[in-house]
């Protein structure tokens, strides 16, 4: 049994450690079936001089270099903002079978928002979808980000 609150708790951690790198402070963490970490990482697009240094990818590309596959089923990845249409592909792609968001993103969403990108005819992949724990703490984390850099 996988503990939502415990695994959300832990993509709090990396958004913090990617914040106080100077990133957007946004986490994620892949677990298995078996309720055990993969992957988890921050935000470091900055760091990597990598335009896909999102959380989610930076998550993915580690578990499927773990695990030997680029197929990540059984998986579930708990993030701290609702993923943007890049990271709602690779998640498709990688055949995530649950994704758990704590924040919802009005701007820049791509499941809730924006194009749903697991609501198009052409996604080859749909995890289920849950409103994770912790809105309100991820979003204040973003919000207090940004704030200090304006």
């Amino acid at each position: 049994m996988i503990d939502d609150d415990a695994m959300m708790q832990c993509a709090l951690e990396q958004a913090r450690a990617a914040a106080n790198a100077g990133e957007a402070p946004i986490g994620a963490v892949l677990v298995g079936d078996d309720g055990k970490i993969i992957a988890a990482a921050g935000n470091a697009p900055i760091a990597t001089h990598d335009p896909s240094g999102h959380a989610e990818i930076r998550v993915l590309r580690e578990a499927a270099q773990r695990l030997g596959n680029y197929r990540l089923p059984k998986t579930t990845l708990f993030v701290t903002l609702e993923p943007c249409a890049m990271c709602a592909g690779a998640i498709s792609h990688a055949r995530v079978a649950r994704l758990v968001i704590a924040a919802s993103d009005p701007k820049g969403g791509a499941v809730w928002h924006g194009p749903k990108f697991f609501e198009q005819s052409t996604c080859h992949w749909r995890p289920d979808i849950v409103a994770g724990p912790f809105p309100k703490e991820a979003g204040q984390l973003l919000k207090d980000f940004f704030r200090a850099r304006r």
